[in-house]
Protein backbone atom coordinates (compact mmCIF):
# COMPACT_ATOMS: atom_id res chain seq x y z
CA UNK A 1 0.00 0.00 0.00
CA UNK A 2 0.93 3.45 -0.73
CA UNK A 3 -0.61 6.66 0.94
CA UNK A 4 -2.04 9.59 -0.34
CA UNK A 5 -4.10 12.39 0.40
CA UNK A 6 -7.76 13.17 -1.07
CA UNK A 7 -9.38 16.60 -2.19
CA UNK A 8 -10.11 16.93 1.65
CA UNK A 9 -6.66 16.73 2.38
CA UNK A 10 -7.16 13.40 4.10
CA UNK A 11 -4.98 10.31 3.90
CA UNK A 12 -6.17 7.75 1.98
CA UNK A 13 -4.20 4.33 1.13
CA UNK A 14 -3.78 3.51 -2.67
CA UNK A 15 -2.83 0.06 -3.83
CA UNK A 16 0.79 -0.50 -5.05
CA UNK A 17 -1.17 -1.41 -8.53
CA UNK A 18 -2.49 1.54 -8.85
CA UNK A 19 0.72 3.54 -8.09
CA UNK A 20 2.39 1.82 -10.55
CA UNK A 21 -0.65 2.03 -13.39
CA UNK A 22 -0.40 6.31 -12.27
CA UNK A 23 3.04 6.53 -13.18
CA UNK A 24 3.04 4.66 -16.77
CA UNK A 25 0.26 6.98 -17.60
CA UNK A 26 2.58 10.23 -16.20
CA UNK A 27 5.08 9.07 -18.50
CA UNK A 28 2.57 8.45 -21.61
CA UNK A 29 1.38 11.75 -21.45
CA UNK A 30 4.75 13.11 -21.60
CA UNK A 31 5.66 12.10 -25.11
CA UNK A 32 4.91 13.24 -27.61
CA UNK A 33 1.38 12.79 -29.15
CA UNK A 34 1.37 11.43 -32.59
CA UNK A 35 0.70 14.15 -35.70
CA UNK A 36 -2.60 12.02 -36.56
CA UNK A 37 -4.00 12.85 -33.25
CA UNK A 38 -2.93 16.74 -33.19
CA UNK A 39 -5.41 19.24 -35.07
CA UNK A 40 -4.19 20.23 -39.08
CA UNK A 41 -1.96 23.06 -38.53
CA UNK A 42 -2.93 24.77 -41.79
CA UNK A 43 -6.67 26.35 -42.35
CA UNK A 44 -9.08 24.54 -44.39
CA UNK A 45 -9.52 27.78 -46.22
CA UNK A 46 -8.55 31.36 -45.83
CA UNK A 47 -5.55 32.44 -43.67
CA UNK A 48 -4.14 31.93 -40.07
CA UNK A 49 -6.83 32.53 -37.37
CA UNK A 50 -4.19 31.61 -34.67
CA UNK A 51 -4.03 34.92 -31.95
CA UNK A 52 -1.03 36.59 -32.42
CA UNK A 53 0.93 38.01 -29.70
CA UNK A 54 1.71 41.52 -32.03
CA UNK A 55 -0.97 42.53 -34.80
CA UNK A 56 0.11 41.09 -37.59
CA UNK A 57 1.11 44.35 -40.23
CA UNK A 58 -1.09 44.73 -43.32
CA UNK A 59 1.41 43.55 -45.90
CA UNK A 60 0.77 39.70 -43.91
CA UNK A 61 -2.74 39.78 -44.86
CA UNK A 62 -4.69 38.37 -47.20
CA UNK A 63 -6.34 40.67 -50.06
CA UNK A 64 -9.75 38.21 -49.91
CA UNK A 65 -10.16 36.85 -46.57
CA UNK A 66 -8.31 39.81 -44.77
CA UNK A 67 -6.80 37.07 -42.30
CA UNK A 68 -3.15 36.07 -42.19
CA UNK A 69 -1.62 34.57 -45.22
CA UNK A 70 -1.75 30.83 -45.29
CA UNK A 71 0.68 29.41 -47.91
CA UNK A 72 0.98 33.33 -49.99
CA UNK A 73 0.92 33.67 -53.39
CA UNK A 74 1.81 37.35 -55.21
CA UNK A 75 -0.06 38.00 -58.35
CA UNK A 76 1.55 39.69 -61.34
CA UNK A 77 -0.03 43.31 -59.59
CA UNK A 78 1.69 42.82 -56.61
CA UNK A 79 -0.81 41.55 -54.07
CA UNK A 80 -0.58 38.69 -51.90
CA UNK A 81 -3.67 36.15 -51.61
CA UNK A 82 -4.00 32.51 -49.72
CA UNK A 83 -3.41 29.63 -51.67
CA UNK A 84 -7.00 28.83 -51.32
CA UNK A 85 -8.10 32.19 -52.21
CA UNK A 86 -6.66 33.13 -55.14
CA UNK A 87 -7.80 29.05 -56.14
CA UNK A 88 -11.07 30.71 -55.54
CA UNK A 89 -10.72 33.87 -57.46
CA UNK A 90 -8.89 31.69 -60.59
CA UNK A 91 -11.88 29.33 -60.55
CA UNK A 92 -14.21 32.27 -61.82
CA UNK A 93 -14.85 32.84 -65.39
CA UNK A 94 -12.87 36.24 -66.20
CA UNK A 95 -11.07 36.49 -63.07
CA UNK A 96 -9.64 39.93 -61.71
CA UNK A 97 -7.66 41.49 -58.80
CA UNK A 98 -10.57 42.45 -56.08
CA UNK A 99 -8.01 45.68 -55.34
CA UNK A 100 -6.85 46.86 -58.43
CA UNK A 101 -9.14 44.84 -61.08
CA UNK A 102 -6.44 43.99 -63.00
CA UNK A 103 -6.81 40.79 -64.61
CA UNK A 104 -5.22 36.99 -63.07
CA UNK A 105 -3.70 34.52 -64.91
CA UNK A 106 -3.14 31.11 -63.55
CA UNK A 107 0.56 30.87 -65.10
CA UNK A 108 1.61 34.54 -63.44
CA UNK A 109 0.62 33.84 -60.00
CA UNK A 110 3.66 32.27 -57.77
CA UNK A 111 4.69 31.45 -54.43
CA UNK A 112 6.19 33.88 -52.13
CA UNK A 113 8.68 32.37 -50.23
CA UNK A 114 10.15 35.02 -48.60
CA UNK A 115 6.75 36.08 -47.26
CA UNK A 116 5.75 32.82 -46.09
CA UNK A 117 9.14 32.59 -43.79
CA UNK A 118 8.29 35.78 -42.40
CA UNK A 119 4.97 34.92 -41.39
CA UNK A 120 6.16 31.55 -40.12
CA UNK A 121 8.67 33.85 -37.80
CA UNK A 122 5.45 35.76 -36.49
CA UNK A 123 4.52 34.97 -32.63
CA UNK A 124 1.03 33.51 -31.56
CA UNK A 125 -0.19 32.34 -28.21
CA UNK A 126 -0.91 28.19 -28.31
CA UNK A 127 -3.78 27.54 -29.31
CA UNK A 128 -4.68 25.59 -25.79
CA UNK A 129 -4.52 29.38 -24.33
CA UNK A 130 -8.43 28.60 -23.47
CA UNK A 131 -7.47 25.62 -21.78
CA UNK A 132 -4.57 27.91 -19.77
CA UNK A 133 -1.29 27.66 -21.52
CA UNK A 134 0.37 30.72 -21.61
CA UNK A 135 3.48 29.83 -23.95
CA UNK A 136 4.40 32.00 -26.66
CA UNK A 137 5.77 30.70 -29.76
CA UNK A 138 6.49 31.13 -33.60
CA UNK A 139 4.29 30.26 -35.55
CA UNK A 140 6.05 27.72 -37.42
CA UNK A 141 6.54 25.74 -34.03
CA UNK A 142 3.08 25.20 -33.32
CA UNK A 143 2.71 21.62 -34.21
CA UNK A 144 5.58 20.92 -32.28
CA UNK A 145 4.20 22.73 -29.32
CA UNK A 146 0.97 21.32 -29.77
CA UNK A 147 2.76 17.64 -29.73
CA UNK A 148 3.82 18.16 -26.18
CA UNK A 149 1.55 20.84 -24.63
CA UNK A 150 -0.19 19.80 -21.66
CA UNK A 151 -3.29 21.55 -22.21
CA UNK A 152 -4.12 20.52 -25.28
CA UNK A 153 -7.12 17.80 -26.10
CA UNK A 154 -6.25 14.60 -26.67
CA UNK A 155 -7.98 10.96 -26.81
CA UNK A 156 -7.56 8.64 -24.46
CA UNK A 157 -4.43 6.57 -25.85
CA UNK A 158 -6.14 3.26 -24.80
CA UNK A 159 -8.54 4.20 -27.91
CA UNK A 160 -11.81 2.37 -27.53
CA UNK A 161 -12.43 5.36 -25.05
CA UNK A 162 -13.68 8.24 -26.46
CA UNK A 163 -13.62 10.93 -24.02
CA UNK A 164 -10.76 13.96 -24.60
CA UNK A 165 -8.80 15.12 -21.89
CA UNK A 166 -6.25 17.97 -21.65
CA UNK A 167 -2.74 16.01 -21.99
CA UNK A 168 -1.95 16.85 -18.10
CA UNK A 169 -4.93 15.09 -16.81
CA UNK A 170 -4.65 11.81 -18.80
CA UNK A 171 -2.28 10.06 -15.89
CA UNK A 172 -5.41 10.74 -13.29
CA UNK A 173 -7.81 9.91 -16.45
CA UNK A 174 -6.06 6.39 -16.81
CA UNK A 175 -5.79 5.45 -12.87
CA UNK A 176 -9.59 6.07 -11.90
CA UNK A 177 -11.63 7.53 -14.10
CA UNK A 178 -11.43 5.27 -17.79
CA UNK A 179 -13.92 2.32 -18.06
CA UNK A 180 -11.19 0.60 -20.59
CA UNK A 181 -8.09 0.93 -17.98
CA UNK A 182 -5.72 -2.05 -17.15
CA UNK A 183 -7.00 -3.77 -13.81
CA UNK A 184 -5.87 -6.99 -12.01
CA UNK A 185 -8.64 -9.65 -10.92
CA UNK A 186 -8.20 -10.60 -7.19
CA UNK A 187 -7.56 -14.24 -7.86
CA UNK A 188 -5.98 -15.29 -10.29
CA UNK A 189 -3.82 -11.99 -10.84
CA UNK A 190 -4.39 -11.63 -14.42
CA UNK A 191 -4.63 -8.03 -16.67
CA UNK A 192 -7.20 -7.08 -17.99
CA UNK A 193 -9.77 -4.26 -18.88
CA UNK A 194 -11.73 -2.93 -16.10
CA UNK A 195 -15.21 -3.43 -18.48
CA UNK A 196 -14.20 -7.22 -18.90
CA UNK A 197 -13.42 -7.54 -14.86
CA UNK A 198 -16.70 -9.15 -13.92
CA UNK A 199 -16.84 -11.35 -17.12
CA UNK A 200 -14.09 -12.74 -16.30
CA UNK A 201 -15.14 -13.70 -12.72
CA UNK A 202 -18.16 -15.02 -13.72
CA UNK A 203 -16.65 -17.24 -16.90
CA UNK A 204 -12.98 -18.51 -16.79
CA UNK A 205 -11.66 -17.30 -13.87
CA UNK A 206 -9.63 -20.70 -12.45
CA UNK A 207 -9.20 -19.18 -8.84
CA UNK A 208 -12.70 -17.73 -8.51
CA UNK A 209 -14.74 -19.87 -6.12
CA UNK A 210 -18.33 -21.01 -7.00
CA UNK A 211 -20.78 -23.57 -6.03
CA UNK A 212 -21.04 -27.21 -6.47
CA UNK A 213 -23.58 -27.67 -9.49
CA UNK A 214 -24.78 -30.80 -6.67
CA UNK A 215 -25.54 -28.69 -3.30
CA UNK A 216 -23.72 -30.87 -1.95
CA UNK A 217 -21.82 -29.49 1.56
CA UNK A 218 -18.28 -28.05 0.39
CA UNK A 219 -19.31 -24.28 0.51
CA UNK A 220 -17.62 -22.93 -2.20
CA UNK A 221 -14.83 -24.66 -4.32
CA UNK A 222 -11.69 -23.03 -6.94
CA UNK A 223 -13.62 -23.29 -10.55
CA UNK A 224 -9.98 -24.54 -11.71
CA UNK A 225 -10.77 -28.28 -9.09
CA UNK A 226 -14.22 -28.49 -9.88
CA UNK A 227 -13.33 -31.12 -12.47
CA UNK A 228 -11.67 -32.96 -10.05
CA UNK A 229 -14.17 -32.51 -7.57
CA UNK A 230 -16.81 -33.86 -9.07
CA UNK A 231 -15.61 -37.38 -8.78
CA UNK A 232 -15.26 -37.38 -5.44
CA UNK A 233 -18.79 -35.16 -4.46
CA UNK A 234 -21.39 -37.48 -2.56
CA UNK A 235 -24.20 -35.91 -4.18
CA UNK A 236 -22.91 -36.31 -8.04
CA UNK A 237 -24.53 -38.62 -10.24
CA UNK A 238 -22.22 -41.78 -11.35
CA UNK A 239 -22.26 -44.84 -13.31
CA UNK A 240 -21.33 -48.27 -11.83
CA UNK A 241 -17.60 -49.49 -13.12
CA UNK A 242 -19.35 -52.19 -14.63
CA UNK A 243 -21.30 -50.86 -17.38
CA UNK A 244 -19.12 -52.18 -19.98
CA UNK A 245 -19.79 -55.62 -18.59
CA UNK A 246 -23.63 -55.02 -18.50
CA UNK A 247 -24.11 -53.59 -15.16
CA UNK A 248 -26.80 -50.43 -15.53
CA UNK A 249 -26.95 -49.08 -11.83
CA UNK A 250 -26.98 -45.25 -12.08
CA UNK A 251 -26.88 -43.37 -8.70
CA UNK A 252 -25.32 -40.88 -6.25
CA UNK A 253 -21.47 -41.01 -5.31
CA UNK A 254 -22.58 -41.41 -2.06
CA UNK A 255 -24.50 -45.25 -2.81
CA UNK A 256 -21.79 -46.62 -5.62
CA UNK A 257 -19.98 -48.23 -2.61
CA UNK A 258 -22.93 -50.06 -1.24
CA UNK A 259 -24.18 -51.01 -4.88
CA UNK A 260 -20.44 -52.27 -5.18
CA UNK A 261 -20.43 -54.52 -2.17
CA UNK A 262 -24.14 -55.85 -2.36
CA UNK A 263 -24.03 -56.84 -5.91
CA UNK A 264 -20.42 -57.93 -5.91
CA UNK A 265 -21.10 -62.01 -6.82
CA UNK A 266 -23.52 -60.20 -9.78
CA UNK A 267 -20.84 -58.39 -11.43
CA UNK A 268 -18.09 -61.86 -11.08
CA UNK A 269 -20.92 -63.13 -13.08
CA UNK A 270 -20.87 -60.66 -15.57
CA UNK A 271 -17.16 -60.86 -15.86
CA UNK A 272 -17.24 -64.46 -16.06
CA UNK A 273 -19.72 -64.31 -19.03
CA UNK A 274 -17.90 -61.86 -21.31
CA UNK A 275 -14.87 -63.64 -20.56
CA UNK A 276 -16.21 -66.93 -22.19
CA UNK A 277 -17.51 -65.05 -24.83
CA UNK A 278 -13.85 -63.43 -25.52
CA UNK A 279 -12.60 -66.81 -25.56
CA UNK A 280 -15.21 -68.06 -28.09
CA UNK A 281 -13.68 -65.01 -30.55
CA UNK A 282 -10.59 -65.40 -30.20
CA UNK A 283 -10.84 -69.63 -31.46
CA UNK A 284 -12.71 -67.89 -34.21
CA UNK A 285 -10.03 -65.52 -35.14
CA UNK A 286 -7.20 -68.38 -34.86
CA UNK A 287 -9.36 -70.63 -37.29
CA UNK A 288 -9.34 -67.12 -39.90
CA UNK A 289 -5.61 -66.42 -39.62
CA UNK A 290 -4.63 -70.86 -40.59
CA UNK A 291 -7.07 -70.07 -43.18
CA UNK A 292 -4.87 -67.25 -44.34
CA UNK A 293 -1.41 -68.43 -43.60
CA UNK A 294 -2.42 -71.01 -46.05
CA UNK A 295 -3.14 -68.60 -48.86
CA UNK A 296 0.56 -67.25 -48.01
CA UNK A 297 2.82 -69.41 -50.07
CA UNK A 298 0.85 -68.95 -53.48
CA UNK A 299 1.02 -65.30 -52.56
CA UNK A 300 4.86 -65.29 -52.02
CA UNK A 301 5.30 -67.70 -55.47
CA UNK A 302 2.93 -64.86 -57.41
CA UNK A 303 4.75 -61.77 -55.73
CA UNK A 304 8.35 -63.39 -57.13
CA UNK A 305 6.70 -63.38 -60.80
CA UNK A 306 5.74 -60.32 -60.85
CA UNK A 307 9.18 -58.84 -59.50
CA UNK A 308 10.87 -61.02 -62.78
CA UNK A 309 8.54 -59.60 -65.23
CA UNK A 310 9.39 -56.18 -63.93
CA UNK A 311 13.13 -56.28 -64.17
CA UNK A 312 12.70 -58.15 -67.80
CA UNK A 313 10.60 -54.66 -68.33
CA UNK A 314 13.42 -52.17 -66.85
CA UNK A 315 15.79 -54.24 -69.00
CA UNK A 316 13.61 -53.43 -72.25
CA UNK A 317 13.01 -50.26 -71.29
CA UNK A 318 17.15 -49.57 -70.90
CA UNK A 319 17.68 -51.02 -74.24
CA UNK A 320 15.06 -48.83 -76.36
CA UNK A 321 16.62 -45.87 -74.40
CA UNK A 322 19.83 -46.61 -76.19
CA UNK A 323 18.60 -47.46 -79.53
CA UNK A 324 16.60 -43.89 -79.40
CA UNK A 325 20.00 -42.18 -78.08
CA UNK A 326 21.99 -44.02 -81.22
CA UNK A 327 18.99 -42.66 -83.73
CA UNK A 328 19.18 -39.32 -82.32
CA UNK A 329 23.02 -38.66 -82.45
CA UNK A 330 23.29 -40.21 -86.07
CA UNK A 331 20.17 -38.03 -87.23
CA UNK A 332 22.05 -34.71 -85.62
CA UNK A 333 25.65 -35.50 -86.85
CA UNK A 334 23.43 -36.10 -90.31
CA UNK A 335 21.86 -32.92 -90.10
CA UNK A 336 25.37 -31.17 -89.37
CA UNK A 337 26.95 -32.43 -92.17
CA UNK A 338 24.59 -31.37 -94.77
CA UNK A 339 23.68 -27.88 -93.02
CA UNK A 340 28.11 -27.56 -93.20
CA UNK A 341 27.73 -28.61 -97.16
CA UNK A 342 24.80 -25.74 -97.93
CA UNK A 343 27.11 -23.15 -96.05
CA UNK A 344 30.26 -23.97 -97.73
CA UNK A 345 28.35 -23.34 -100.99
CA UNK A 346 26.29 -20.41 -100.01
CA UNK A 347 30.22 -19.05 -99.35
CA UNK A 348 31.05 -20.00 -102.72
CA UNK A 349 28.12 -18.58 -103.98
CA UNK A 350 29.59 -15.31 -102.25
CA UNK A 351 32.71 -15.11 -103.82
CA UNK A 352 31.34 -15.82 -107.19
CA UNK A 353 29.09 -13.46 -106.58
CA UNK A 354 31.88 -10.28 -105.82
CA UNK A 355 33.43 -11.31 -109.27
CA UNK A 356 30.86 -10.95 -110.75
CA UNK A 357 30.07 -7.19 -109.61
CA UNK A 358 34.08 -6.72 -109.77
CA UNK A 359 34.07 -7.62 -112.86
CA UNK A 360 30.95 -5.63 -113.82
CA UNK A 361 32.81 -2.71 -112.47
CA UNK A 362 35.58 -3.52 -114.44
CA UNK A 363 33.78 -3.83 -117.82
CA UNK A 364 31.90 -0.36 -117.57
CA UNK A 365 35.45 1.35 -116.82
CA UNK A 366 36.77 -0.31 -120.17
CA UNK A 367 33.47 1.03 -121.98
CA UNK A 368 33.89 4.63 -120.72
CA UNK A 369 37.69 4.44 -121.60
CA UNK A 370 36.60 3.20 -125.39
CA UNK A 371 33.86 5.65 -125.60
CA UNK A 372 36.48 8.72 -124.33
CA UNK A 373 39.00 7.14 -127.15
CA UNK A 374 36.64 6.78 -130.01
CA UNK A 375 36.00 10.43 -129.08
CA UNK A 376 39.40 12.12 -129.08
CA UNK A 377 40.56 10.51 -132.27
CA UNK A 378 39.47 13.19 -134.16
CA UNK A 379 40.68 15.90 -131.65
CA UNK A 380 44.13 16.75 -130.34
CA UNK A 381 46.24 16.14 -127.53
CA UNK A 382 45.91 19.81 -125.80
CA UNK A 383 41.85 19.39 -126.04
CA UNK A 384 42.26 15.85 -124.03
CA UNK A 385 44.56 17.64 -121.65
CA UNK A 386 41.67 20.74 -121.17
CA UNK A 387 39.06 18.49 -120.86
CA UNK A 388 40.95 16.17 -117.95
CA UNK A 389 41.21 19.37 -116.12
CA UNK A 390 37.83 20.55 -116.70
CA UNK A 391 37.04 16.91 -114.91
CA UNK A 392 39.20 17.52 -112.14
CA UNK A 393 38.18 21.21 -111.41
CA UNK A 394 34.08 19.72 -111.62
CA UNK A 395 35.46 16.68 -109.45
CA UNK A 396 37.13 19.36 -106.67
CA UNK A 397 33.75 21.53 -106.67
CA UNK A 398 31.62 18.81 -106.14
CA UNK A 399 33.49 17.63 -103.24
CA UNK A 400 32.87 21.29 -101.39
CA UNK A 401 29.39 21.23 -102.46
CA UNK A 402 29.42 17.56 -100.17
CA UNK A 403 31.15 19.24 -97.35
CA UNK A 404 28.88 22.29 -97.46
CA UNK A 405 25.37 20.12 -97.72
CA UNK A 406 26.38 18.14 -94.87
CA UNK A 407 26.92 20.91 -92.54
CA UNK A 408 23.49 22.22 -94.19
CA UNK A 409 21.88 19.23 -93.39
CA UNK A 410 23.49 18.81 -89.46
CA UNK A 411 22.12 22.94 -89.12
CA UNK A 412 18.35 21.47 -90.38
CA UNK A 413 18.63 18.76 -87.85
CA UNK A 414 19.33 21.01 -85.07
CA UNK A 415 16.61 23.44 -86.05
CA UNK A 416 14.02 20.83 -86.72
CA UNK A 417 13.88 19.53 -83.24
CA UNK A 418 14.43 23.84 -81.52
CA UNK A 419 11.58 25.20 -80.62
CA UNK A 420 10.82 29.88 -81.50
CA UNK A 421 7.95 30.23 -79.12
CA UNK A 422 9.79 29.88 -75.72
CA UNK A 423 8.73 26.62 -74.51
CA UNK A 424 10.97 23.16 -73.84
CA UNK A 425 10.25 19.80 -73.84
CA UNK A 426 12.78 17.26 -73.32
CA UNK A 427 12.86 14.15 -73.32
CA UNK A 428 15.51 12.12 -71.66
CA UNK A 429 15.86 8.26 -72.72
CA UNK A 430 17.51 5.51 -70.55
CA UNK A 431 17.36 6.94 -67.49
CA UNK A 432 18.20 4.38 -64.60
CA UNK A 433 22.05 3.91 -66.80
CA UNK A 434 22.48 7.62 -66.76
CA UNK A 435 21.55 7.80 -63.46
CA UNK A 436 24.24 5.51 -62.82
CA UNK A 437 26.76 7.53 -64.72
CA UNK A 438 26.00 10.53 -62.75
CA UNK A 439 26.55 8.27 -59.64
CA UNK A 440 29.75 7.35 -60.81
CA UNK A 441 30.69 10.53 -62.07
CA UNK A 442 31.45 9.74 -65.35
CA UNK A 443 27.99 12.04 -66.84
CA UNK A 444 27.59 14.52 -64.22
CA UNK A 445 25.04 16.58 -66.12
CA UNK A 446 23.05 16.85 -69.08
CA UNK A 447 22.52 19.47 -71.56
CA UNK A 448 19.08 19.87 -73.79
CA UNK A 449 18.92 20.93 -77.54
CA UNK A 450 18.56 24.67 -77.87
CA UNK A 451 15.44 26.72 -77.83
CA UNK A 452 14.49 30.37 -78.46
CA UNK A 453 11.48 32.90 -77.31
CA UNK A 454 11.87 33.36 -81.24
CA UNK A 455 12.96 33.11 -84.63
CA UNK A 456 15.42 36.17 -83.64
CA UNK A 457 15.14 35.97 -79.92
CA UNK A 458 17.19 34.65 -76.67
CA UNK A 459 18.79 31.25 -77.60
CA UNK A 460 18.53 28.76 -74.01
CA UNK A 461 18.87 25.20 -72.71
CA UNK A 462 18.33 23.64 -69.67
CA UNK A 463 20.65 21.73 -67.53
CA UNK A 464 20.02 18.94 -65.64
CA UNK A 465 21.63 16.67 -62.80
CA UNK A 466 20.15 13.52 -61.96
CA UNK A 467 22.16 12.54 -58.91
CA UNK A 468 21.76 16.31 -58.23
CA UNK A 469 24.23 18.94 -57.38
CA UNK A 470 25.40 21.18 -54.42
CA UNK A 471 23.44 20.88 -51.56
CA UNK A 472 20.59 17.95 -53.52
CA UNK A 473 23.67 15.91 -54.21
CA UNK A 474 22.95 12.76 -53.61
CA UNK A 475 19.17 13.14 -52.62
CA UNK A 476 17.68 15.45 -55.40
CA UNK A 477 17.28 15.94 -59.12
CA UNK A 478 18.82 19.11 -59.56
CA UNK A 479 17.62 21.22 -63.11
CA UNK A 480 18.77 24.59 -64.10
CA UNK A 481 18.24 27.70 -66.61
CA UNK A 482 21.14 28.65 -69.29
CA UNK A 483 21.00 31.62 -71.43
CA UNK A 484 23.44 30.98 -74.62
CA UNK A 485 25.04 32.79 -76.78
CA UNK A 486 23.10 33.63 -79.61
CA UNK A 487 23.25 35.38 -82.97
CA UNK A 488 21.12 38.04 -82.90
CA UNK A 489 21.94 39.25 -79.08
CA UNK A 490 22.92 42.60 -80.42
CA UNK A 491 19.33 43.38 -80.84
CA UNK A 492 17.60 42.27 -77.85
CA UNK A 493 17.42 43.69 -74.11
CA UNK A 494 20.06 43.01 -71.61
CA UNK A 495 19.79 41.44 -68.83
CA UNK A 496 17.58 38.72 -69.68
CA UNK A 497 14.42 39.94 -67.51
CA UNK A 498 11.35 36.88 -68.55
CA UNK A 499 9.60 34.66 -66.15
CA UNK A 500 11.26 31.22 -66.10
CA UNK A 501 9.39 27.90 -64.83
CA UNK A 502 10.57 24.76 -64.78
CA UNK A 503 8.27 21.84 -64.76
CA UNK A 504 8.80 17.79 -64.31
CA UNK A 505 5.60 16.11 -66.19
CA UNK A 506 3.83 13.78 -64.33
CA UNK A 507 3.58 10.73 -67.09
CA UNK A 508 0.35 9.28 -64.88
CA UNK A 509 -3.30 9.93 -65.28
CA UNK A 510 -3.89 11.93 -62.39
CA UNK A 511 -0.68 14.17 -64.09
CA UNK A 512 0.26 16.18 -61.03
CA UNK A 513 3.34 17.82 -62.89
CA UNK A 514 6.32 19.38 -60.42
CA UNK A 515 7.04 22.71 -60.99
CA UNK A 516 8.93 26.10 -60.01
CA UNK A 517 9.02 29.52 -61.35
CA UNK A 518 11.60 32.55 -60.53
CA UNK A 519 12.41 35.85 -62.16
CA UNK A 520 15.84 36.46 -63.25
CA UNK A 521 17.67 38.43 -60.87
CA UNK A 522 19.00 41.72 -63.27
CA UNK A 523 22.14 42.10 -61.47
CA UNK A 524 23.08 38.39 -61.98
CA UNK A 525 25.64 37.55 -64.12
CA UNK A 526 23.47 34.20 -65.48
CA UNK A 527 21.16 36.52 -67.28
CA UNK A 528 23.89 39.39 -68.55
CA UNK A 529 24.79 39.09 -72.12
CA UNK A 530 26.62 36.19 -72.80
CA UNK A 531 30.30 36.76 -73.93
CA UNK A 532 31.16 32.80 -73.97
CA UNK A 533 29.16 29.99 -75.27
CA UNK A 534 26.99 30.06 -72.48
CA UNK A 535 26.58 31.91 -69.29
CA UNK A 536 26.46 30.10 -66.01
CA UNK A 537 23.41 28.18 -65.32
CA UNK A 538 20.74 29.00 -62.48
CA UNK A 539 17.57 27.01 -60.96
CA UNK A 540 17.10 24.93 -58.48
CA UNK A 541 19.70 22.14 -56.80
CA UNK A 542 16.65 20.84 -54.61
CA UNK A 543 14.27 20.68 -57.93
CA UNK A 544 12.55 17.27 -56.85
CA UNK A 545 13.59 14.32 -54.32
CA UNK A 546 14.96 11.19 -56.11
CA UNK A 547 12.40 9.57 -53.45
CA UNK A 548 9.46 11.29 -54.80
CA UNK A 549 10.91 11.07 -59.01
CA UNK A 550 11.73 7.56 -58.54
CA UNK A 551 8.22 6.32 -56.69
CA UNK A 552 6.01 8.49 -58.53
CA UNK A 553 4.60 7.70 -61.86
CA UNK A 554 7.01 10.87 -63.34
CA UNK A 555 9.31 7.98 -65.48
CA UNK A 556 7.71 5.11 -67.77
CA UNK A 557 9.73 3.21 -70.41
CA UNK A 558 12.51 4.66 -68.06
CA UNK A 559 12.01 8.05 -69.60
CA UNK A 560 11.22 11.61 -67.92
CA UNK A 561 10.28 14.64 -69.56
CA UNK A 562 11.08 17.93 -68.66
CA UNK A 563 9.29 21.30 -69.50
CA UNK A 564 10.73 24.69 -69.31
CA UNK A 565 8.55 27.85 -70.32
CA UNK A 566 9.75 30.81 -70.68
CA UNK A 567 7.28 33.82 -70.78
CA UNK A 568 7.06 35.78 -74.01
CA UNK A 569 3.60 38.08 -73.58
CA UNK A 570 5.91 41.00 -72.37
CA UNK A 571 8.75 40.59 -74.86
CA UNK A 572 9.52 43.58 -77.52
CA UNK A 573 10.21 42.55 -81.02
CA UNK A 574 14.36 43.27 -82.03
Amino acid sequence: MSAGRNADGRELQIPLQQCALSLAALSLAQRPWPSDHVAGFLPQHGGFRDHFVATPEPKYCCESCKLVLCNPRQTECGHRFCETCISEQLSKPNPVCPEDKEPLFKDKVFRDVCCNREIMALRVYCRSEKNGCKEQISLQQVMDHLNVCPYFEVPCPLGKCKEKMMRKDIPEHLSWKCKHRETTCEFCMQKMAMTELQKHKDTVCPSFPVACPNHCTFPSILRSKLTSHQHECPKAQVTCSFIRFGCNFKGLNQDMRDHESSFASEHLRLMATRNTTLEAKVEDVKGELLERYKVLPGLSSRLSETLSQYEEMREKNRQLDQKLNTMQVKLMSSHSEKLLEMELELRSLRSVREEVETLRGTVESIRSRVATLEGGRGGANPATHTLETQLSRHDDMLSVHEIRLADMDLRFQVLETASFNGMLIWKIRDYKRRKQEAVASKTLSLYSQPFYTGYFGYKMCARVYLNGDGMGKGTHLSLFFVVMRGEYDALLPWPFKQKVTLMLMDQGPARKHLGDAFKPDPNSSSFRRPTAEMNIASGCPLFVAQTVLENGTYIKDDTIFIKVTVDTSDLPDP
